[in-house]
């Protein structure tokens, strides 16, 4: 009966909670553009406005191009069983987790990129190489953020997060808060929100996600739009398994204020900086393995006494 819960529960969130975040982002950032904006829930509705919508499909592309949102969304689903969501579990946790989701997204990735590429349009291509060469600096530092912190009690699993006060001591309050500064990075980085990139620009020479799917419309595009937003809860998801403390009753609750916290911070700082030069980008992301490193050294010492 938990088990069946538990599914229930993040089943439900994986639904509907992209949609609310992206919802109240866009609502902060008409908020402080001195708007009353869209009501939280329009991402939803355009989301089910574009599965209605008909597609139009190049004659230049190939199977690979057609397959890219199935693809790319069902590595994002299955990697959503892997952590732990409303319920505070994952649906399976297995001390390989980390590993398994971090190449779901990847494959998730990889397949946007190639399906970036099957269109031929030199344009995409260009997107596509900025947000592979992203990606390749984003993802030792996950691995270096969470494996630290999991080294810490030896537990391998995604349940590990929420202990690091208990297994770090003294440490764990620095640990927390540049382990939640690096994720946070990393929801901005691989969400494509600003000051890496922006989700609704159509300037050639900034363009980078949203260069990739200019050929894609109709049921497609919604998909990758959905596949897009549960990514960034995904990962939102584990700065909430960080700071929620672990066995709390209220853990539900907690976790939408943190969504809702962290959705509104997105939204206040794309309303406040502008996105950052192509040529400097590099250097802002270089900020999340600076942090990755600090919590490394702050493990190991811990762990080696000083």
């Amino acid at each position: 009966m938990m088990i069946f819960l538990i599914i229930i529960l993040n089943l439900l969130t994986v639904l509907f909670l992209p949609f609310l975040m992206i919802g109240i982002i866009k609502k902060t950032k008409a908020f402080w553009g001195g708007r009353y904006g869209a009501s939280v829930f329009q991402p939803l509705y355009d989301f089910i406005k574009l599965i209605k919508k008909d597609f139009v499909i190049s004659n230049t592309t190939s199977t690979i191009f057609r397959l890219t949102p199935l693809i790319s969304f069902a590595a994002i689903i299955i990697a959503a069983v892997f952590v732990p969501l409303i319920s505070g579990t994952a649906i399976i946790n297995i001390p390989a987790g980390l590993i398994v989701f971090a190449y779901l997204l990847a494959l998730g990735k990889f397949f946007n990129c190639i399906g970036a590429m099957d269109t031929g349009s030199s344009f995409e291509g260009m997107g596509t190489s900025r947000e592979a060469c992203f990606t390749s600096i984003v993802e030792p530092a996950f691995f270096i953020i969470l494996g630290s912190i999991m080294a810490l009690s030896g537990n391998y699993t995604f349940e590990s997060l929420s202990k690091i006060t208990t297994n770090a001591g003294s440490y764990g309050v620095l640990i927390i808060i540049f382990a939640v500064l690096a994720l946070f990075l990393m929801v901005l980085i691989e969400g494509c929100r600003v000051p890496v990139d922006d989700p609704a620009t159509h300037l050639e020479l900034t363009m980078i996600h949203e260069v990739m799917i200019l050929d894609n419309s109709g049921f497609d595009l919604a998909l990758i739009t959905w596949a897009s937003g549960i990514k960034m809860l995904l990962i939102t998801s584990l700065i909430a398994k960080i700071i929620i403390p672990t066995g709390s009753p209220l853990y539900a609750l907690y976790y939408l204020i943190t969504i809702f916290l962290v959705s509104i911070i997105i939204g206040t700082a794309e309303s406040s900086m502008a996105r950052i030069r192509m040529s400097h980008i590099f250097e802002f992301i270089f900020i999340m393995s600076s942090f990755a490193l600090i919590v490394m050294s702050l493990v190991g010492a811990k762990v080696f006494g000083g």
